[in-house]
């Protein structure tokens, strides 16, 4: 069999060692020839590709972002351009022509949607979930959050020594759009007296109120962790909005830090290195036993699949009723919302 691989959407750590899995698997268990796809769908529309051997899988294991390189490009979104260039077709003309059995496609969301959509017209796809994150429907965690909430915990550590030298409130801006699992797991991780996602809505006067409360009780200072996602006036990043209303509300000295792309760069972790690899190597026990139009997913501590097009277009969000949220409201972590 001749197999495709592509990366898309944003990179994150342990990309390479899904690849590494994945061509590893292909070529040594199962004698498959492996084709590695430049930047994303870009790749398949502009036929830009290269052979993967073992040698260039060795090394990549520890390696961050994507030695295939990746982009944004959807195929499916309608443009100006569109009705002249028939991305799909385009692209189903070069599978063929590649003479692929199959193609896995390495991405978070917006990937697997169009993984589901080149399914559904005719291509036998596996997707692979990576996301920092953690957002993609159907499996219980994509690789690239571990390490991220790696960096993000270790930044946060970081600003509790100079927020208590100088007894501020800092407000943190980690990473998330519409989902809040790295906000909510960093928080918890680096004891963060305020946590603000995207999935609860928090009224700005009651997040005031638990600060004061912390500095009229000599509470020293305070960590406010907050996801990019959660609600603000277009334009204003969540951490300048939200220090500048516990600054003007409680008249305690604030200060704000983004992250920012720190958290998607470098090397994996431990963890993520396993779990990438493990993604891959089941990914070619489905293209082996033909089961086409599967993500790989994790499941406990089970590696399985579910249909592509149940997981298209859906996001695993953060329940307002997540155990780790009822854990940490009884130890004091002020969510921005009225709970008695």
């Amino acid at each position: 069999m001749r197999i495709g691989i592509l990366t898309a959407g944003g990179d994150c750590p342990g990309i390479n060692a899904a690849i590494r899995g994945v061509g590893k698997t292909a070529i040594l268990e199962y004698g498959m020839e492996v084709i590695g796809i430049s930047s994303g769908f870009l790749g398949l529309i502009n036929e830009e590709y290269v052979q993967l051997d073992e040698s260039i899988l060795s090394g990549i294991l520890t390696l961050g972002g994507t030695i295939l390189g990746t982009s944004r490009e959807n195929p499916f979104k309608k443009s100006s351009t569109f009705n002249a260039i028939d991305k799909p077709k385009l692209i189903k003309k070069h599978y063929h022509e590649l003479g692929l059995d199959a193609l896995v496609c390495i991405g978070g969301n917006g990937t697997q949607r169009t993984a589901a959509q080149l399914s559904e017209v005719g291509l036998n796809i596996i997707g692979i979930p990576k996301t920092i994150d953690n957002d993609v429907y159907g499996t219980d965690v994509t690789f690239g959050f571990d390490s991220a909430l790696w960096i993000a915990t270790e930044a946060i550590d970081r600003l509790h020594t100079t927020a208590n030298s100088h007894k501020r409130i800092m407000v943190i801006e980690v990473m998330g759009h519409h989902a809040g699992w790295l906000a909510l797991y960093s928080g918890m991780a680096s004891g963060g007296d305020v946590i603000l996602l995207p999935e609860i809505n928090f009224d700005i006067n009651m997040v005031a109120k638990c600060l004061k409360k912390r500095a009229i009780t000599k509470k020293p200072y305070s960590i406010v962790v907050v996801a990019e996602g959660i609600p603000t006036p277009k334009g204003e990043s969540a951490a300048r909005y939200v220090a500048s209303n516990i600054s003007e509300l409680t008249g305690l000295e604030t200060r704000e830090t983004i992250l920012g792309y720190i958290q998607r760069g470098g090397s994996p972790s431990p963890m993520d290195r396993v779990l990438a690899t493990r993604y891959g190597a089941f990914a070619v026990e489905l293209i082996a036993q033909k089961k086409f139009g599967e993500m790989v997913a994790l499941k406990g501590n089970n590696v399985t699949s579910v249909p592509l097009a149940e997981v298209g277009g859906k996001l695993r969000l953060v329940p307002e009723d997540h155990p780790l949220i009822e854990k940490a409201r009884r130890m004091g972590v002020c969510f921005g919302k009225d709970h008695s």
